[in-house]
């Protein structure tokens, strides 16, 4: 059922409180893809990157290949959001000394010496990482699967898009008329001038960054394209959280496509268990009622720990 999720979308994201195997069913499920023929990118934007450990790969920003099929194959990327913050303050720094006077270069370092600090700035970086790797993919992958950070950090970088391609509008718009002011004081001067302002870079770089936010606004509400599956445990504080992630992702407008009860105890191996698995069966029943009709998968309690090719290959064998 889940390889049916993967084979359908383009894009997926796999969320959830922490603690419930965020990174290990985004692993299986992107090795599962592979194994049936799929190009898969799996990208984790947790700042407690531990993909690298699952995979025993060491990965960076750029994509690494961690696993390859017959005809498909897992590439994977752990996002550095301070790269990508320092990448494109030096792009705007460059763009703002060109086009100030010199004098006023020393007053912009300082300003975006302290913007890269600001609250925010993390968010806006990591979506501007998945909004490249969104474009970047097409073509390239079949499937890009994102393991993302707690439910918190998640539901706040899915709502920003919005956000940000109306902040990108507002930039764009101010920039129209200050051109437009600036262009109508010049023919006065010199009619016959038709030389752009210096600033004509600075509204391509914003225009080309309200475009990519909305690209992957669009991209994020189309559920033939995207889908979010939550991954939790049979617990009442993980169920909790999971009924509040699904109302969010519903107000965001963003697909559902699953839920992947991970880490189910057996119900065959002694009293210990077959006790702490009625109980999960209680949370179980709670949790499916609450996301219906939305389908609920159960991953049981493995032995081994999950590290390794070998491992993540067990655990796609119960996803498919």
């Amino acid at each position: 059922m889940l390889l049916d999720v993967a084979r359908s979308r383009r894009l997926l994201f796999v969320g959830g409180k922490g603690g419930t195997g965020k990174t290990s069913v985004s692993s299986g499920l992107a090795l599962a893809r592979a194994l049936d023929g799929g190009r898969v990118l799996l990208v984790s934007t947790d700042p407690a990157h531990n993909l690298g450990d699952i995979w025993q790969h060491r990965l960076s920003d750029a994509p690494s290949r961690v696993f390859t099929a017959e005809a498909g194959y897992v590439d994977a990327i752990e996002v550095d959001p301070q790269a990508t913050i320092e990448a494109h303050f030096a792009s705007v720094e460059s763009m703002m000394v060109r086009m100030l006077p010199e004098r006023t270069h020393t007053a912009v370092r300082d300003h975006l010496k302290t913007a890269k600090t600001a609250p925010g700035s993390h968010e806006s970086a990591v979506l501007e990482r998945i909004a490249t790797i969104t474009e970047d993919s097409v073509g390239a992958y079949d499937l890009v699967i994102f393991d993302t950070a707690p439910t918190g950090h998640t539901v706040h970088l899915l709502s920003l898009p919005e956000r940000l391609t109306g902040w990108a509008e507002t930039l764009v718009s101010n920039r129209d008329r200050s051109e437009r002011f600036a262009a109508a004081a010049r023919s006065l001067v010199s009619p016959k001038e038709e030389t752009p302002g210096p600033d004509a870079q600075m509204r391509r770089t914003l225009l080309a960054r309200r475009d990519r936010f909305a690209l992957l606004r669009r991209t994020i509400a189309d559920s033939q394209q995207t889908g979010f599956l939550i991954t939790t445990l049979a617990e009442r504080l993980p169920v909790a959280e999971t009924l509040e992630l699904v109302r969010q992702l519903r107000d965001l407008h963003v697909d559902l496509a699953g839920v992947v009860v991970n880490r189910r105890s057996p119900a065959n191996a002694g009293d210990l268990l077959a006790a702490r698995r009625d109980l999960e069966d209680r949370q179980l029943a709670e949790l499916t009622r609450g996301v219906a009709p939305v389908p609920v998968s159960e991953v049981p309690l493995l032995a081994g720990e999950l590290t390794g090719p070998e491992a993540v290959r067990q655990l796609a064998d119960l996803l498919v």
